[in-house]
């Protein structure tokens, strides 16, 4: 067994809402993938991706549009299949989904029930397809929130409603998995804040919920975990804590004259700091300490400051650091992906793209 890496646990396990036993191993990560990969043509959605994350709590996963994230969901649930690589869902491949899909709740996209019908009788109807008593869907709509709403008809329910009733449709099997793609998308700042609590709560129950996401304001709030993908890699896996601790420092610098922009920052890079041009202001890779110095720089040229800051990176600038701020970055992201150092050059690059000049 690798150092550092969990034991399985041998216990047994009954499925509840089945007439299956399964006995065996249970391993300690909630999702595994090695070398994972999904080719559609010319196109490699997800590439050989490797991945564990462990059991409870809310998981984020993130990345810009077009980074694989549907497609490592829909390859989990066993909706599709990889073209190269394995994974593993509670510990059973995904090979044979039918083994775990009754531990495993989804959300995938936007939720489709019967408008004319009650929310109950939406979810009554899901229940009978598993062979669920009326009483589960009874604690799902308590467990959502919906309780005192479910006897009416779902053409008069929210979007936040729809969403809340959508989860609770993927927790009728009362999974030890729950898998929500976008489950906020198009609330509102209430409806989200309700969603967010109520991911909490599911997680507070022992369930891992892993949301897939590109609000990193409710990532941060919500997630014990996040998981950053781009061109179906991984480029971050661990706590919130951890990638925060990525944060650069640095200092903003706008000069009092914009036509002063370009010579300033000459001056600067000429210095020995490596900057990074942010429209009408210049971020220079330093701390507090160095504004004294800074400034002193650009009065010896003549040069006005009008804004001289110390600042630190939040959670979005981390994250944009990492995968790209404009499509043309994500085009050559794949490329600068490739060299240890190139996440740390950012500034150094930024600058020199500015100056018209080779970093």
């Amino acid at each position: 067994m690798a150092a550092g890496r969990p034991a399985r646990l041998d216990c047994e396990r009954v499925l509840t809402n089945s007439e299956r036993v399964i006995t065996g191993p249970i391993s300690p990560y909630v999702v595994e993938t090695r070398g994972l990969t999904r080719a559609f043509g010319p196109l490699v959605a997800i590439d050989k991706l490797t991945l564990s994350i462990p059991r409870g709590g809310v998981v984020g996963l993130v990345g810009p549009n077009g980074s694989g994230k549907s497609t490592l969901i829909r390859m989990l649930l066993g909706l599709i299949r990889p073209t190269g690589g394995s994974a593993e869902v509670l510990g059973i491949p995904t090979t044979h989904p039918e083994r775990y899909a009754g531990r495993v709740g989804a959300l995938i996209e936007s939720p489709a029930f019967l408008p004319t019908l009650s929310a109950r009788d939406n979810l009554r109807s899901l229940g009978q397809l598993r062979g669920l008593e009326d009483a589960r869907v009874a604690a799902v709509i308590d467990a959502v929130g919906l309780t005192g709403r479910e006897h009416e008809p779902v053409a008069r329910y929210s979007l936040g409603m729809k969403q809340r009733l959508g989860i609770a449709a993927a927790l009728l099997p009362s999974p030890d998995l729950l898998i929500l793609d976008e489950p906020t998308n198009g609330l509102d700042p209430a409806g989200i804040v309700e969603i967010r609590g109520l991911l909490r709560d599911l997680a507070a129950e022992g369930r891992t919920v892993i949301v897939s996401s590109h609000l990193l304001g409710e990532i941060e709030a919500a997630c014990d975990m996040v998981v950053i993908i781009r061109f179906g890699e991984v480029l971050f896996s661990g706590s919130i804590g951890d990638l925060l601790a990525r944060a650069v420092p640095h200092v903003e610098v706008t000069p009092e004259y914009p036509d002063d922009m370009d010579r300033l920052a000459a001056t600067l890079v000429s210095s020995g700091w490596r900057i990074a041009n942010q429209g009408d202001e210049l971020h220079v890779a330093a701390d507090e300490d160095a504004t004294c110095d800074i400034n002193r720089a650009a009065t010896s040229i003549g040069v006005t400051l009008r804004k001289l800051v110390a600042a630190q990176e939040d959670l979005e600038d981390v994250f944009l650091r990492m995968t790209g701020t404009t499509d043309g970055e994500l085009a050559r992201g794949r490329a600068a992906q490739a060299r240890p150092e190139a996440e740390s050059d950012v500034f150094a690059a930024a600058g020199a793209a500015s100056l018209g000049t080779d970093a």
